[in-house]
Formats: C-alpha cells, structure tokens, sequence
C-alpha cells in the first residue's frame, strides 16, 4: 500500500513560550512521513530566528504573516500552502502541543480503516505527560436533535430574527482529568474533536474548506464538527495516539513576550464578535450556553496576567489580592480595546498595501 502523504500545519495557539519544546517534539516522535508548514505570525526576534534556521536544517516550510492571526486565519495561510503539495491528509497542530511516539500513524492508520473526515488523538493536560485527559472526544448536542440536525440544509446568513432560532448547544467534553487508563484504547465515533491537534481529509477541505476564519477566538473546532455533521461525514476518535497541550491552566507564568497576542487572542471584542457570529451562522438559541460566555470575559486574562500581579504583593491576603485584581481589570479592559482596535488599524493598512489581502 502507498503510504498516504501527510500535511501538517503548525500554529500559534496563545503564546510562543512551548514552540521550541513542541517542534522538537514533533520531529523526535513521527516516524510517519509528512511536510510541514509552519506559520509564525508575530513570533518574538529569537524565535523567529530559531524557527529560521530550524526550517533551513529540517526543511519544513516557514509560512510568515505581517501581523498577529487568529488561529483559523493562521491554519488558513498554511492550508494555503499545503494544498500546493499531494496530500490526502491535512493534520493541524498548536504550537504548544508535544507528542507521544506514534502519534501520527495511528491517526492515519484510523482514517484509513473508517474513512473517517475527521480524526482527533487522545488529548491530555498537565504533567506528566500524556497522563491526565484533557478531552476524549465529545458532543455538541443530545443524539435525537443531532439526526435532526444531520438532516437540514444549512441556512444563508442571515437567518431567522431573534427568538426564532431553533437549536442549542449542549456541549459535553468525555472524560476530562480522568487518568489516561480510563479511556477505552479503541478508536470510536464521536460529536467532536478539539482544534489542538486534529487530521482532517483533504477531499473535505477542498470541497468545505476553507476553516471559516469568523471564529476569532473560541469554538472553531464546534464549527467544524457541525459542517462535518451536515455533509454527511463523521468525527472519530483515536485514543491509542496521544498529544499533550502544555499551556492548560495553571499553565506557567506568560513571558512579557507573549502579552500582546495573548491579550489579541483572547480579547473581548473578537469573542463577542465571534459568539454573535456563530449564533446566527447556525440558527442557535441565546441561552445560557452563550449567556455563561458574555459572563466570563476575559477571564483567561485576568487568570494569567492579572491575578499573579495580585498574588506578587505579599502584604496582602487573600480578599486583598483579589481586590486588587478586580481594580486591575477595569484598567486592562480599556488596554484590551486599545490592543484590539491597534491590532484593526494595523490590518486595514497591511490589507490596503497588498491591494486586497485577505487577513
């Protein structure tokens, strides 16, 4: 048999401080052959130069953008390169992800003998390594309303008024901080798979594709679950291959570097603007599914940058610490939207430069 080719897109998830340790875990644990494209947008000086001349020894594919992306717009740019090679796989990898030894091949061997259209690994959090379950597969909505859902074509924006809309998101990660000896080692159907690392067909892309770059900043791997639903392909799950995303909470202390794309990432206007898109993109209900989200802005922030500002004061106590960094939060909302709208500006321009870059 002909050994499938393999494409794999690397990008940023929130930070750059695992890229090193994530690359290096790659190449030292797939054996299976593939052709990497790795997209750096924005990465700090030494890692761009690092990534520089790692592409020059390893001959992977360095795809550079002039500004910070989201992480669909950074999958989007490598896709764009790899649909230049003959690959019948497209794998998509965060820059924060390390790997078991074997990882790849039993995700290929997996598709080979479902045809699946989507294959997601065993995804693991904290240490050790590949220890603790992060996600084993999921749902997005009860069985019964799934079929339904299977059944309908999907409807052109812009879709029923408020109130009118007819589906909800009942989102349920398997297993998650359960120990990996939990997990059935059999592959399986599941509703989806997350974004961290994920194979998905090329003949699918091609024919769906691309990643739909409105998901700023959350739930892309619901969006494509749901377009898989609707075209009458399926989402598996391959536990014996094995990933772990090392930037879980309580993940290490954020390098100053990684602060402007962290606070861009997961900034309160591309959540909005992403949560407000995905409502009306799938006809779903405003419940407390959405509700509970508009509550948490951002709170990725405050955990990672603001709370240990706090925490740094060792005359306050507790009730203190977080006094602090309550006042702290009502400043570093207006510093988000300034980051936000530099972040627009600095698009606009590169977009009319380049007489019509998409970014």
């Amino acid at each position: 048999m002909t050994t499938p080719q393999v494409s794999l897109v690397c990008v940023p998830r929130e930070r750059f401080s695992f890229a090193r340790e994530s690359l290096e875990s790659l190449y030292a644990n797939t054996d299976w052959p593939f052709r990497l494209m790795y997209v750096d947008n924005g990465a700090p000086g030494s890692l761009r130069r690092w990534l520089r001349a790692q592409s020059a020894v390893r001959g992977f594919e360095l795809v550079k953008a002039p500004h910070f992306l989201s992480p669909n717009q950074a999958r989007n740019l490598g896709l764009a390169e790899a649909r230049t090679q003959d690959a019948k796989y497209i794998v998509f990898v965060d820059n924060d992800v390390v790997f078991e030894t074997g990882w790849l091949e039993r995700l290929v061997r997996c598709a080979e003998e479902t045809g699946a259209t989507v294959v997601g690994p065993l995804v693991c959090q904290h240490e050790p390594l590949h220890s603790i379950i992060h996600c084993a597969g999921g749902e997005f909505m009860p069985d019964a309303d799934l079929l339904r859902f299977r059944l309908e074509p999907q409807p052109t924006l812009p879709v029923a008024g408020p109130g009118q809309q007819r589906w909800r998101i009942q989102e349920k990660i398997y297993q998650q901080g359960e120990p990996v000896e939990a997990c059935d080692r059999e592959h399986r159907p599941t509703g989806f798979v997350e974004f961290h690392c994920v194979l998905v067909r090329r003949s699918f892309l091609d024919e769906h594709g691309p990643l739909d770059e409105r998901f700023l900043t959350t739930k892309e791997y619901l969006d494509l679950a749901m377009t898989v639903a609707r075209a009458g392909g399926s989402v598996w799950l391959e536990p014996s291959a094995r990933v772990t995303f090392r930037t879980h909470f309580p993940a290490p202390p954020l390098a100053f570097s990684d602060l402007p794309y962290f606070m861009l990432r997961w900034s309160d206007r591309w959540m909005i603007e992403n949560l407000a898109y995905m409502r009306n993109k799938w006809d779903l209900v405003d419940d407390a599914y959405f509700q509970k989200r508009y509550r948490k802005l951002g709170w990725r922030r405050r955990i990672e940058i603001l709370r240990p500002l706090g925490r740094h004061m060792p005359f306050l106590n507790e009730t203190g610490s977080e006094w602090v960094t309550d006042r702290l939060a009502l400043a570093e909302k207006r510093l988000n939207r300034f980051v936000t709208d530099r972040h627009a500006a600095r698009v606009g321009r590169a977009t009319a430069d380049s007489g019509g870059m998409h970014a």
